[in-house]
């Protein structure tokens, strides 16, 4: 009964989120405020609405001002061009190209296929769904506070291996790479929503009450809360979809909510000798104190 009620309400903020957008689509909310509007953090907010909508903010934007220029090219004779324009696209071959993504032919041809009365071209698009379909099973762990050593990368997630190499060399040295130690990424952002060259991630490895800071290499404490932890079984390219999978559809099963601390991943085995299939990833989303 708490998981339906739970499932329940997060459906009904979410469903707050869905009718402000639909809306408001010509002058989308910020991210706070939609954020805000669910009663969710804005960090982990967008893992939410995409875990349980099936696609992403910008997606679901992007898919409604299509599907409302499709009715205006069927129904109106205003110009293109227009329509282009008051989709949010800069240039009428802009809005072509993504017209034709999602329907399969240009305005012009859907158009001329309602002026003659045709049957309107359907999207190929799948329609979306809400994540699910991957196997997960999530718990809530207690994660103890947990001193890291750790190196800042700002920039894309792919690019994220020069921290790990400037890292790795501070620790080797030192002894500091055992067989205890954890490997650990701490994720600020969701490239999602922010713009690849400002996403902040931090390469940790867990150090002893010890060390210190030195050179580009800080210190921190991370933990010492409840956490939904559950495994990723692949390469690190599907995460994304596992962390929208734990936020917005298995936390509505453990009746629990995201909290406002950045979520983190162990790299439980080496990528630099295991296939990618093979990758086994850790991730840890942070839990509000429970109700």
């Amino acid at each position: 009964m708490e998981t339906r009620v739970a499932r329940d309400d997060y459906r009904k903020r979410i469903n707050r989120v869905l009718a402000c957008m639909e809306g408001n689509l010509d002058a989308l909310p910020s991210l706070d405020h939609l954020a805000g509007l669910a009663h969710y953090s804005p960090h982990h907010f967008h893992r939410v609405f995409t875990g349980m909508v099936g696609e992403s903010l910008a997606a679901y934007a992007r898919r409604l001002r299509l599907e409302r220029a499709a009715m205006l090219l069927a129904r109106t004779a205003r110009p293109v061009t227009d329509i282009a324009l008051g989709s949010g696209y800069d240039s009428h071959e802009a809005f072509t190209r993504a017209f034709r993504a999602h329907f399969g032919v240009s305005p012009s041809a859907y158009r001329e296929a309602a002026r003659r009365g045709l049957p309107l071209p359907a999207c190929p698009v799948p329609p979306p769904t809400p994540q699910g379909d991957i196997a997960m099973d999530a718990k809530i762990v207690f994660f103890p506070v947990t001193k890291v050593a750790y190196v800042r990368h700002v920039g894309p997630y792919a690019g994220c291996h020069a921290a790990w190499e400037t890292l790795c060399g501070w620790a080797g040295p030192k002894g500091l790479l055992g067989p205890q130690t954890r490997v650990i990424g701490v994720c600020h952002d969701d490239p999602e929503v922010t713009p690849p060259e400002k996403i902040r991630y931090d390469a940790c490895l867990t150090v002893g009450e010890g060390v210190t800071a030195e050179g580009p290499v800080g210190v921190m404490d991370i933990g010492g809360g409840d956490y939904a932890m559950a495994l990723h079984e692949g390469p690190y390219s599907g995460l994304h979809q596992s962390y929208a999978t734990l936020c917005g559809v298995e936390l509505p099963k453990l009746s629990r909510e995201p909290g406002y601390a950045p979520s983190f991943e162990i790299y439980v085995n080496d990528p630099t000798t295991t296939p990618p299939k093979d990758l086994r990833t850790e991730i840890y989303i942070p839990l509000l104190p429970k109700a």
